[in-house]
């Protein structure tokens, strides 16, 4: 924790509120926040990263603060205890760093069945065991110097805002980011339910931010009671991924989480298809990005389905934050056939960095973000993509191109300066 009185206007000191998925897979919001707290602290501001849920261990997202609102316990108390206070010594049980561990190992669900009591506990912030978690995070912050800014990672912890506002009177800067992936898959009324909470708590927030245009309009229109949303592109540090370097044969490059959603079958059937017909010579396919236990079983169906072509793929069963550089320089192109819309591809900034283009389905913000970087593709199924992989890898002059607009669009929109400075611009409206 990095404490003292900071002279000039130009330094803030921001507190960054961040939910943890256990760091085993790519999660998209919890690379914005990285980029956001990296992007910031490279412009010279102090950045303070409380992390809820689960303990944070990427290097490239370490804590500053204790854990709040632990994921092991906050659920117990939730779930089996109702309005009645959790037993301290239970409550240091289920807190325990080895039962967080183990919670981590079976993180990354993508169904919010079974936690709408927790979801909503932190949409509302009213009932006992929130006010207990919240009470404590708020003394840590009136006992450490106090933040011009307080940012939280997402509107599913809005309840904070309201607990903010009444104790600290703090500017609170809410991001908006692929929410319905999990609140629209909780059970019967409840998504309805935390959609309009989410409108009745807007009022504690001072400024809400989106990651693309297209998630403005979704959250828009999910939440209308949010009259104004601001949008900041992520950011990475382009000199990270800019490299001489590349893969001597084409490779084709997936670097998310290996699920279902996310496509990683239909990308496997286009891999196929094009090496069985040799469409594109010497072809290799290179996958990262991490799974949990509940994708074992999808994984192994895409393995079973390259089979035939193994030494042709290079796989990573481990994920680590830390090794995105080295991913993407030994790629020629990324490739993402997602099943929903995202709010933004943070893969396709990094891989803009590194000058490689996107092979994309028209879907979400895609349109949006990658424009002439890269090929998008409709429909998203394995024959049209393997159309779009064939004819970037094999169109040299197309291909050429779009690596230059992918190196154009990194440096003039997706790149750490544009980003602090954008951030930077909204919190001094709030703390004037």
């Amino acid at each position: 924790m990095v404490s003292g009185i900071f002279k000039g206007k130009a330094r803030m000191r921001i507190l960054l509120i961040v939910t943890s998925s256990g760091d085993t897979f790519f999660c998209g919001n919890c690379l914005r926040d990285a980029l956001y707290a990296q992007a910031l602290r490279q412009a010279g501001h102090d950045v303070v990263i409380m992390p809820l849920y689960l303990p944070l261990t990427a290097q490239s997202l370490r804590a500053d603060t204790p854990l709040f609102f632990p994921a092991t316990s906050y659920y117990v108390a939730q779930t089996y205890f109702g309005n009645r206070a959790m037993p301290r010594a239970l409550a240091a049980f289920f807190e325990s760093p080895p039962l967080l561990r183990l919670a981590a190992l079976f993180s990354g669900a993508t169904s919010a069945k079974g936690m709408e009591q927790m979801t909503l506990s932190m949409i509302n912030g009213d009932n006992i065991h929130f006010v207990q978690q919240a009470e404590k995070l708020m003394n840590w912050i009136a006992g450490s110097a106090r933040p011009d800014v307080v940012h939280l990672s997402t509107s599913m912890l809005i309840g904070i805002a309201k607990a903010m506002k009444d104790r600290l009177r703090i500017p609170v800067v809410c991001s908006l980011q692929d929410e319905e992936v999990w609140l629209d898959s909780l059970d019967g009324r409840f998504a309805q339910a935390a959609w309009e909470a989410i409108g009745q708590q807007s009022k504690y927030v001072d400024r809400f931010i989106a990651s693309s245009a297209f998630y403005r309009s979704v959250a828009s229109r999910k939440i209308p009671a949010i009259q104004a949303i601001e949008v900041v592109y992520p950011g990475v540090d382009t000199a990270t991924y800019a490299r001489a370097d590349g893969p001597k044969e084409p490779t084709i490059g997936f670097h998310y989480r290996m699920n279902h959603a996310n496509g990683l079958d239909i990308l496997a059937q286009a891999f196929v298809h094009l090496k069985k017909g040799n469409a594109v010579p010497n072809l290799k396919l290179k996958i990262g990005g991490g799974y949990t236990r509940e994708n074992k079983r999808f994984v192994a169906r895409v393995r079973k389905m390259l089979r035939p072509y193994l030494p042709d793929v290079i796989w990573s069963d481990t994920y680590s934050s830390d090794e995105h550089a080295d991913f993407y320089n030994g790629i020629s192109v990324i490739c993402a056939p997602l099943r929903f819309s995202e709010a933004f591809g943070l893969y396709i900034c990094e891989a803009f960095a590194a000058g490689r283009p996107a092979v994309v389905p028209d879907t979400g913000s895609f349109r949006e973000i990658v424009g002439d970087a890269g090929i998008i593709y409709a429909p998203n199924d394995a024959e049209h993509l393997g159309d779009a992989l064939k004819t970037i890898l094999t169109d040299t002059p197309r291909y050429e191109q779009c690596k230059a607009n992918a190196l154009k669009l990194s440096h003039e929109r997706y790149n750490a300066a544009s980003t602090a400075e954008k951030l930077a611009a909204l919190y001094r409206q709030l703390t004037r």
